[in-house]
């Protein structure tokens, strides 16, 4: 887990999409190790039943993989072992081991605060610099839209990543390269999503941290409210007449999510309870582009009331269990990275993207690590 964390300032400059494979590979080397903790089971058994839903429901979706790279079903298979397998390496590992992961993580995540902050200054001219020296040149534009990929990478690990600096011996102002790497890129970029979730993960590190009993039980109810009622929420929207105002007055980008929202929610009300199946959302152009920009929506389309459950489960199970009687900088850490994770599924990715699930295993498996490191620790 130590070269995972350090080569993950790099691979989320330059390829995030590596992360599957990053992500995999670490898991299956720490497979023969892996064993399941009683309190592990709520969690295994949700994501048991997600999967082997989803993999059944690809003999009714309308979307043909091409070829088993494309098989969606077969890569959750795989995550399912090889992520949790990945998480509890990060979380047994012995205390040395623990505290250079950590530190790799921390300066990892500064490092790469300060790499958005140049490319910011510059309009990712290093990054394009790069791709001329390598005879790959690419568009101005195009350079902007890969290097803001790295802002969501670094976004859903500053939590965890700026409370590991400050237990292994960083320093707490390794935070600031990484709040202000998300912050000012994400606004000279003009991406809205990335600083959202520096937000909001900042609120939900001050609830858990000021409330470690009820303010995880808070996050967990809203959550599955999230999964749960997500279509009935923008039915409601719809029914009063206020979708259409309100989309005539947001920006382009998202003006097409709602638009996405709005006919994922019909299609939803056609096959409620078992969903059209897997990757089904890739079929419904051009009212949605490969899907619908949010997760609840996405499985709900795809896989129905079970799979909706499924992941409102899981999400209450993982959430739920940060509550503690003591306040913990650790637990808020990992509240942190669970509202940045959620907000972006809200808004911005497939939720069945193997980079992103891969990078959501990381993100566990650092707060995995974190919450054994002791407030001070000796190398």
């Amino acid at each position: 887990m130590v070269p995972v964390f350090a080569i993950a300032p790099l691979m989320a400059w330059l390829g995030p999409r590596g992360f599957a494979s990053l992500a995999a590979i670490a898991g299956l080397l720490a497979l023969p190790n892996f064993r399941v903790r009683d309190e592990d089971r709520p969690a295994g058994i949700a994501i048991l039943v997600l999967v082997i839903w989803a993999l059944g429901s690809m003999v009714w979706s309308p979307y043909t993989p091409r070829n088993l790279g494309a098989a969606t079903g077969l890569k959750l298979a795989a995550e399912a072992v090889l992520l949790p397998s990945a998480i509890a390496a990060a979380r047994g590992a012995p205390a040395a081991s623990r505290v250079w992961m950590l530190r790799a993580f921390a300066w990892g995540m500064a490092l790469l605060g300060l790499i958005l902050m140049a490319e910011a200054a510059t309009g990712a001219g290093i990054y394009r610099a790069l791709r001329d020296a390598l005879h790959d040149p690419i568009r101005p534009d195009l350079g902007v839209k890969n290097v803001a990929q790295a802002l969501f990478v670094l976004a859903l690990f500053t939590p965890a990543a700026a409370v590991a600096g400050a237990r292994v011996g960083g320093g707490a102002w390794l935070a600031l390269p990484m709040i202000v790497g998300v912050a000012w890129p994400s606004i000279v970029f003009s991406y809205d999503a990335p600083l959202l979730a520096l937000v909001l993960s900042a609120i939900a590190m001050a609830l858990v941290y000021g409330a470690p009993r009820w303010g995880p039980r808070l996050m967990a109810t809203a959550a599955v409210i999230f999964f749960m009622f997500a279509p009935v929420v923008v039915w409601g929207v719809r029914k009063a007449g206020l979708w259409e105002p309100m989309a005539a007055k947001v920006s382009l980008s998202w003006s097409q999510r709602m638009g996405y929202w709005a006919h994922a929610q019909d299609w939803i009300a056609d096959h409620p309870l078992r969903g059209w199946g897997l990757d089904a959302s890739r079929m419904f152009g051009p009212g949605i582009h490969l899907h619908p920009h949010d997760a609840a929506l996405q499985v709900w389309l795809e896989l129905g009331l079970i799979g909706a459950a499924s992941a409102a489960v899981l999400w209450a199970v993982i959430l739920a269990g940060l509550g503690r009687d003591r306040r913990d900088l650790a637990l808020a850490a990992s509240a942190g990275c669970a509202a940045a994770y959620l907000t972006f599924n809200a808004f911005s990715f497939g939720v069945w993207q193997e980079w992103w699930v891969s990078l959501g295993g990381l993100a566990c498996a650092a707060c995995a690590a974190l919450l054994r490191q002791p407030p001070r620790a000796k190398a």
